[in-house]
């Protein structure tokens, strides 16, 4: 493709910065997978995108602020997933067991499969925090949600639901972390994170399902 006066418009000419950004996490997410986080250096990114380290530190100062993108990426992804439960046409207390559910696979599906992923996880905890717990208050807030729903439907008693969705939340956190998840791989975990929850709405439900 050429401008007018026969200059050649090259595509990555045309890439904002914040879709040279998007290239990089994404190269640097399937190295990261491919090679392993400690293995990849911003030389071997940089090398697989043809172009300079010194580019690549244009956008990232380090290589730990491309997992922080690549973290706030898969934040977003278990958000959109779990506000896509929470729209369902089902019963309140079903939709509260598939948003953990949801969560779990999420972390299965993407981090879990591939053991060369778990330093990069890692790192995003250690790095992310803030954001982290940014999206642990939005989840509560759809769990809240939900919990407000049921009691409207007439499945769950009047209570305080930003006090128990925080209590469901804590009491559900080896279901939702990946480190956590990780350490119980072999486990029925969907099963487990199930009967946790069915446990735990049991305090409010006006009829009692069965464990």
């Amino acid at each position: 493709m050429r401008q007018q006066g026969g200059h050649p418009v090259s595509v990555r000419q045309r890439e904002t910065a914040d879709e040279t950004r998007e290239r990089i996490a994404i190269v640097a997410e399937e190295m990261f997978r491919r090679m392993g986080f400690a293995k990849t250096a911003v030389a071997d990114i940089a090398a697989e995108l043809d172009m300079s380290a010194a580019n690549v530190y244009r956008f990232f100062p380090s290589k730990n602020a491309i997992v922080e993108t690549i973290c706030n990426r898969c934040l977003a992804e278990v958000e959109a997933q779990v506000a896509a439960v929470a729209r369902a046409p089902l019963p309140a207390p079903e939709r509260i067991e598939q948003a953990f559910d949801t969560i779990l696979q999420y972390h299965r599906d993407n981090f879990l499969v591939e053991r060369r992923v778990h330093d990069m996880v890692l790192v995003a905890i250690e790095h992310n925090w803030l954001a982290i717990e940014a999206h642990k208050g939005r989840i509560r807030q759809y769990l809240a949600t939900l919990l407000r729903e049921g009691i409207a439907e007439g499945a769950f008693e009047p209570h305080d639901v930003d006090r128990v969705s925080a209590i469901l939340l804590g009491s559900c956190v080896r279901f939702c972390h990946p480190i956590l998840v990780a350490q119980s791989i072999d486990e029925d975990l969907e099963g487990q994170a199930r009967e946790t929850v069915r446990f735990l709405l049991r305090a409010v439900e006006v009829n009692r399902r069965p464990l």
